[in-house]
């Protein structure tokens, strides 16, 4: 029997229960991907992370994210997750760098009580979305488009709040993170995620929509820095800060499992 550090962590949270929860798995080595597939499937989790030490270079660790039915070319909550568990196991550390295939280097270093989480910045361009926006609902005031990633723009947060998008019609439409934003009432933004292509109906709060959105909304409020909420039932506070070809989010984290799995 082989045994797996697991560890499950509420990212973007302050307590349990709250923010996305990931599953953070430092490996020795890698293991196939149909066995890192299932352990994703088993966790199900919106992803489970799992973490590999390398040598040389410009990271300490590369990084793989899956979904409980697939691999995703980015996550930043479990992106964040993974730094606290590694900059917990490494006390003298004030930054870990996680090497990714598709995403480049990503950075967690410590800010405060919190964490500082460096994205790549992937402005969206606008583009005509019907289907998106019959499938997400409401009257977004702008849609805009990045690959693998449909933004929909509406007049404010109770619009957003109160959506109810079909996911099947969106499922249907292949592995897409669905993002309505909108100005927020306590914050500067506000948004909520759906990725029913990729097993999450709705995440609870998403690093990644965060990369394509804070470009968009920089521009728009005519400030590089500002604070966002995503309106999910569990719900998560970010700061947001557009730095040149980078986006760098704050936020907190909690584990709340510890153990082994096994296989």
């Amino acid at each position: 029997m082989t045994e797996l550090r697991f560890v499950q962590v509420d990212a973007f949270a302050d307590r349990p229960f709250a923010g996305n929860p990931a599953a953070v798995m430092p490996l020795d080595r890698w293991l196939d991907d149909d066995l890192l597939q299932a352990i994703a499937g088993e966790n199900n989790l919106a992803e489970t992370a799992f973490l590999v030490p390398t040598t040389g270079g410009n990271a300490d660790y590369e990084l793989r994210w899956f979904t409980p039915t697939t691999e995703v070319a980015l996550c930043g909550h479990a992106t964040l997750a993974s730094g606290h568990v590694m900059l917990g196991d490494l006390p003298q550390r004030d930054a870990i760098h996680f090497r990714t295939s598709k995403a480049g280097v990503l950075t967690v270093a410590r800010a405060g009580k919190g964490y500082a989480l460096d994205l790549p910045a992937w402005a969206p361009s606008p583009r005509p979305l019907p289907d998106a926006v019959a499938a997400v609902g409401g009257r977004p005031l702008e849609t805009l488009w990045r690959e693998g990633y449909s933004v929909l723009v509406y007049a404010s947060e109770a619009e957003v709040r109160a959506l109810a998008p079909d996911f099947a019609a969106l499922r249907s439409q292949g592995d897409i993170l669905y993002i309505a934003t909108a100005p927020g009432r306590d914050t500067a933004i506000v948004s909520r995620a759906f990725a029913p292509g990729a097993g999450i109906d709705e995440d609870p709060v998403t690093g990644s929509a965060h990369s394509v959105i804070v470009p968009y909304w920089a521009e728009r409020l005519g400030r590089e820095s500002f604070t966002a909420f995503q309106a999910s039932r569990r719900g998560g506070r970010l700061s947001c800060r557009l730095a040149g070809d980078r986006v760098v989010l704050g936020g907190s984290c909690v584990t709340v499992i510890e153990g082994r799995f096994r296989l």
